[in-house]
């Protein structure tokens, strides 16, 4: 098991950016970031595992907005967003330890196994 807890959302103006932190309770290989709007399934939106940055999947809404990255050293997940726009608003779940192969269902949320209680994510136009 791991413990997972998301900080950092917020209210913000379209065009402006946001990081949100996943504190974890220990490493696992395969984490990632995803989010669900209201009256939406949960989706992928960036995932992370192993180290260096050869095994980072991003959705294609999001790529080259955001930038996840993790600091082993102090046990935390974070992703920067930035040109955010109202499709974007969502909660935001920070996830971890891969039930499935990561390199064909990184993105899928049934992959992840531990979930965190979410943050929300509120941009305005």
């Amino acid at each position: 098991q791991v413990q997972l807890e998301e900080s950092g959302g917020g209210s913000v103006q379209a065009g402006g950016s946001l990081r949100l932190s996943c504190r974890f309770s220990r490493f696992t290989s395969c984490m990632g970031w995803f989010r669900q709007a209201p009256g939406k399934e949960r989706e992928g939106v960036a995932t992370i595992a192993g180290s260096g940055t050869g095994n980072i999947r991003y959705a294609e809404s999001v790529r080259g907005r955001f930038t996840i990255s993790r600091d082993n050293a102090e046990n935390t997940l974070y992703v920067q967003m930035s040109s955010l726009t109202p499709e974007d608003s969502a909660m935001y779940y920070c996830a971890a330890w891969c039930q499935r192969e990561y390199a064909r269902y990184a993105l899928d949320p049934s992959t992840y196994k531990n979930w965190g209680q979410g943050t929300q994510v509120t941009v305005s136009s």
